[in-house]
């Protein structure tokens, strides 16, 4: 937790933990994180990644608190691109990618280097992608009012 928490003093970027916001019941956690996967991902490449805690799923609870990280990202560190990737057979997480507006992006799915051979149904994953130039044209949908924008803080959860 200590290092988690000084890598958010230095970056501004980080895992965080996510409660609901009625009593603040600990669900799991969310953020966004330099991926540090070179040479499948240049150096620098920021990630947005989350785990919940299995009563929490499909609640909407990633996807409220992706929207808002997602601006946070865009806007806040000026980022050109966020990525997400996940075990090729993970539905429920590449749904919430696509929710968010990201993209699968074939020609960057990759065997994951720190899964060990031992377990080879996890070891491909799927990348998905969003520039800020197709995050920008997104919102501007929003404002148009035809997508209900999501609520910050993006620590929070209803």
């Amino acid at each position: 937790m200590d290092e988690a928490r000084r890598r958010i003093e230095a970056t501004g970027i980080g895992f965080s933990a996510v409660a609901l916001k009625h009593d603040d019941t600990p669900i799991g956690f969310c953020g966004l994180v330099v991926a540090d996967l070179e040479p499948f991902l240049p150096r620098g490449t920021v990630e947005i990644g989350w785990r919940l805690a299995l009563p929490f799923w499909g609640k909407g609870y990633v996807t409220e608190a992706g929207k808002a990280l997602l601006r946070h990202g865009f806007i806040k560190h000026r980022l050109d691109e966020i990525v997400s990737f996940a075990v090729t057979d993970n539905n429920r997480s590449t749904a919430v990618m696509k929710r968010l507006g990201l993209q699968h992006d074939p020609a960057r799915d990759f065997d994951h280097p720190r899964v060990p051979d031992l377990h080879p149904h996890l070891k491909r994953h799927v990348l998905y992608s969003l520039s800020r130039s197709h995050w920008e044209q997104g919102v501007e949908v929003e404002k148009a009012g035809f997508v209900q924008p999501a609520s910050d803080p993006i620590h929070e959860c209803p």
